[in-house]
């Protein structure tokens, strides 16, 4: 059993704000180390077969203004986990702050490696 963490709307806020920057640092690794990925997979799987894949400074800078974009969007998402937690945590637990918390963290930082995922599932369907 939870036991109700008594924490008043400010503090609820303060919680979530506290807990931002671990997210947005999350968000940032994931997408470099998703990036680092995807060059792998391209240039070892994907480049031998298509001439038209390349990786370019230009492709770098492109993805990497994209992906701040992303960051952003993600970031006002964010915003709803203190409407939910606002809402729905009836008994103010923090486990199930925590438990928001954690599944939208986990599903944030999953999402940039659907980029050298789908280029993986590419490989095997039209290469391999």
């Amino acid at each position: 059993m939870s036991s109700s963490s008594n924490l008043t709307k400010l503090e609820i806020k303060e919680w979530w704000s506290d807990k931002r920057g671990i997210y947005s640092l999350g968000l940032i690794l994931s997408g470099i180390i998703a990036f680092i990925l995807y060059v792998i997979v391209g240039v070892n799987l994907i480049m031998p077969y298509d001439e038209d894949f390349d990786i370019t400074l230009f492709t770098i800078v492109f993805q990497g203004i994209g992906y701040l974009i992303m960051i952003v969007f993600a970031n006002l998402f964010y915003s709803l986990g203190v409407t939910r937690d606002l809402n729905y945590n009836k008994e103010n637990t923090n486990d199930f702050r925590k438990n928001l918390f954690n599944l939208g963290f986990g599903s944030s930082v999953s999402l940039p490696f659907l980029a050298p995922l789908w280029l993986l599932i590419l490989y095997f369907l039209e290469f391999y």
